[in-house]
């Protein structure tokens, strides 16, 4: 059985609109990590650089999710930055 179109629209936008909370959340959380690991300032100045970079992150993100084609295109875009910088925390701390 298919689905109607206002149900169809509406699970889109239910799946955007987690992506950009959520997603765009461990996006940001990932991207602060790194940021404040690897900028290379005073251990207090990374922090807050990076800290402060995050709303400027996570303002993209939520404006990639709602630009994107579809929900498919969001979460890849959302899912792809967030493996890169997941697998770059884990190899700078390993280094470390």
């Amino acid at each position: 059985m298919e689905l109607n179109e206002g149900l169809q629209y509406r699970l889109a936008v239910a799946s955007r609109a987690i992506a950009a909370i959520l997603g765009g959340y461990a996006v940001t959380a990932l991207a602060t990590a790194v940021l404040a690991l690897m900028l290379p300032l005073a251990r207090v100045d990374a922090a807050m650089t990076a800290t402060l970079l995050s709303f400027a992150i996570y303002t993209c993100a939520v404006l990639w999710v709602f630009a994107a084609r579809s929900a498919f295109q969001a979460w890849m875009g959302i899912g792809l930055p967030a493996a890169t910088l997941g697998l770059s925390l884990l190899a700078y701390r390993s280094i470390v």
